[in-house]
């Protein structure tokens, strides 16, 4: 059985995957310093979360002993003497609140494209990501290897899913986007394309409360989908904020889930009978003749259900006598009252 990795092996892997994107086999090995504020981040930035306990050991590690690692810049082309941070925004970010007026940094001639590649390949390489960053940075990465909208890639996966149970013959498996769309799993080697398909991307249909504690990292993946069970918002946000303030099991989850869940309510036979027939007449569904029509044909299906010695009227007549009683009632007191005048 191959060795599991080790956390502190991975961000050399990072390190690794960085070089070939820039197609180089060796990194500068003198590090340059360079003033924190003469670096700004980028305005699409892959990373949206740190957890704030790790990010305080981080500052203090770094009060205690530098940073270890070089920051990994580009420069902007507009303006001198200044920088664009490609990879390494919880370093940078921790060397400010620790103080630091200068950072090491290695310097790469980046384009816009290759730039976006790195950051997300040093993100998704790391093990303290959260399901839903490293989903979408996933399939960020997908969408700029492919040149394809990210909003495309949910859609071809799921092609290929479909094409690998043998559902569909699409071919997709073996064109040039099923090939690097296995080429991206392959060098990432956190999960197989398949697994992405099957148990990730229902993710991003969580509803948007859901998805926020998961970034969060407030909540974890399995609970949040049972919470997400719940349909009405102001019951979920509730059981929502219980589940983490109270660090509720997945079992104690379920049970509130279940408890939520509206109770179906069985009527009786006749009940429903007579429910859709006073629902019916009230409804005046006769004044729609296609309607109507439509109503005729079920009458006559249900009549030829109910066995002949118990059929004491055609449910169709039975169910007309009621719309006439609601309609003319009127009319049928009409003539009385001539006779009646007549007669006097």
């Amino acid at each position: 059985m191959p060795s599991r990795t080790r956390k502190t092996e991975l961000p050399y892997k990072a390190k690794a995957n960085i070089d070939v994107l820039m197609g180089e086999e060796e990194p500068p090995t003198a590090p340059l310093m360079l003033p924190i504020d003469s670096i700004s981040l980028p305005s699409s930035q892959p990373r949206r979360y740190f957890d704030p306990v790790k990010m305080e050991q981080l500052v203090q590690s770094i009060k205690n002993h530098g940073i270890l690692e070089n920051l990994l810049v580009r420069p902007l082309t507009q303006l001198e003497n200044q920088y664009e941070l490609v990879a390494g925004e919880r370093r940078y970010q921790a060397a400010q609140e620790a103080g630091l007026k200068e950072v090491p940094v290695t310097i790469r001639e980046l384009t816009d494209e290759q730039a976006l590649q790195v950051s997300l390949v040093e993100n998704l390489l790391r093990e303290d990501l959260n399901p839903v960053e490293e989903t979408e940075g996933i399939l960020q990465l997908l969408a700029i290897r492919l040149s394809i909208p990210v909003t495309d890639i949910p859609n071809l996966l799921y092609r290929m899913q479909h094409e690998a149970k043998g559902k569909v013959a699409q071919n997709v498996l073996g064109n040039e986007q099923g090939q690097g769309i296995m080429a991206v799993f392959d060098e990432l080697g956190k999960l197989s394309w398949e697994s992405f398909a099957s148990s990730r991307l229902p993710l991003l249909k969580l509803p948007p409360d859901i998805l926020s504690a998961l970034r969060a990292g407030k909540i974890e993946y399995t609970k949040a989908q049972t919470v997400a069970r719940v349909k009405d918002t102001d019951l979920r946000q509730s059981l929502l904020e219980s589940a983490i303030t109270l660090d509720l099991s997945l079992s104690e989850i379920r049970e509130r889930v279940k408890a939520l869940q509206p109770q179906v309510t069985t009527e009786s036979p006749k009940a429903t009978i007579q429910s859709i027939t006073r629902r019916l007449s009230q409804s005046k569904i006769w004044s729609d003749p296609k309607k109507w029509k439509q109503v005729q044909a079920l009458l006559k299906k249900l009549e030829a259900l109910i066995p002949e010695e118990q059929a004491e009227e055609p449910a169709e007549e039975q169910l007309t006598e009621q719309v006439n009683s609601k309609e003319e009632p009127a009319e049928e007191e009409k003539p009385t009252e001539q006779v009646n005048s007549s007669s006097e």
